[in-house]
């Protein structure tokens, strides 16, 4: 086994741009407003870009090494998690997403709980995360008016903001940023209102998920430095735990026969070494850790996202340890 990483699959979108350039220089043309990075779902999949599974898919991949490759706790039927970038120089329409139950009923895909890394922040930079002093009815009158802007919870944000985003809750990104997202394996979105874009619309649906009562906040989590490495935990959930690694030389670590891991590198450079050879890494990588890896070293002076699905009472435990003496 090896560290994995993808061929990068670009999506134009409306509301996109070309910041990916910053960190990457092999973007097609048009205006790209999203990267999968690590993708397994029907609207797309990640194929192998490198050792010796390269040009393999992720799908493949999987029904070929089954638990050795995703972890003998996770479901080998359907990939539990999809991380991307987006790059938002108009702002996204404002939506929401239901949560499994809801989804799995009226469509036939998962829910969507989320998460946002602020990747890059221009000027004017801003997210929608919740509503605000605003009833149900309040917010109908406003998607039939279009006069949002009293009632949506609008942000600021600025590099390295982290915001998670619970199914149910309304959002939107906004112009002047890259994000770096990591969600529920479902491309189920529901458009509240989309500024008169001229695409579909899914009132009745929206209504009948949004939680008036979830509220979006930036996340600094709980910090523990250690060894010249910083470890921010980020999010814990069912789905998924976020984990921000700030590494000044070097970290050692061990795969987990239960889990896969993802890096999401979201600033500086380094290298991730194991037992048969080493892969670089820069911003904007991501890289798919197998279960059955073994021990490896992260080297360079470089952040990443830690992003898998936890076993909750092992990651509380580790959470713990930090704080109690």
């Amino acid at each position: 086994m090896y560290p994995i990483i993808f061929d990068n699959l670009y999506y134009d979108k409306i509301w996109g741009g070309r910041d990916f350039e910053l960190f990457r220089d092999n973007l097609p043309e048009g205006e790209i407003g999203e990267s999968w990075d690590i993708a397994c779902h029907p609207n797309g999949t990640g194929i192998v870009s490198n050792g010796q599974y390269k040009g393999t898919s992720f799908k493949d991949l999987i029904e070929k090494l089954g638990s050795d490759l995703v972890g003998t706790k996770v479901n080998q039927e359907r990939f539990p998690l999809l991380v991307k970038l987006i790059n938002a120089k108009d702002k996204l329409s404002v939506q929401v997403h239901p949560n499994d139950e809801y989804g799995l009923r009226v469509e036939g895909d998962l829910g969507k709980t989320e998460c946002w890394y602020v990747l890059e922040a221009f000027e004017g930079a801003n997210l929608v995360v919740g509503t605000k002093n605003c009833t149900k009815e309040q917010f109908v009158e406003a998607i039939n008016t279009g006069n949002f802007d009293e009632y949506l919870n609008k942000i600021e944000v600025k590099k390295g903001d982290f915001y998670f985003v619970k199914s149910g809750l309304v959002h939107a990104i906004g112009e002047g940023v890259v994000i770096a997202e990591i969600q529920q394996n479902s491309d189920t979105t529901y458009r509240v209102y989309d500024y008169n874009r001229g695409r579909e619309i899914h009132v009745e649906k929206a209504l009948d998920v949004i939680d008036f009562s979830l509220k979006g906040e930036n996340s600094n989590g709980l910090k523990a430095t250690l060894d010249g490495v910083t470890k921010t935990y980020l999010a814990l959930c069912d789905y998924f735990t976020i984990i921000k690694y700030d590494i000044e030389k070097s970290i050692k670590e061990s795969s987990d026969p239960e889990r896969f891991y993802i890096f999401t590198c979201v600033d500086g450079t380094g290298v991730i070494k194991y037992s048969d050879g080493e892969l670089a890494v820069k911003k904007g990588d991501s890289v798919f850790i197998p279960a059955t890896l073994g021990q490896y070293e992260i080297t360079g002076k470089l952040s990443l996202l830690k992003s898998f699905v936890p076993d909750v009472q092992k990651v509380e435990g580790e959470i713990l340890s930090v704080v109690k003496k």
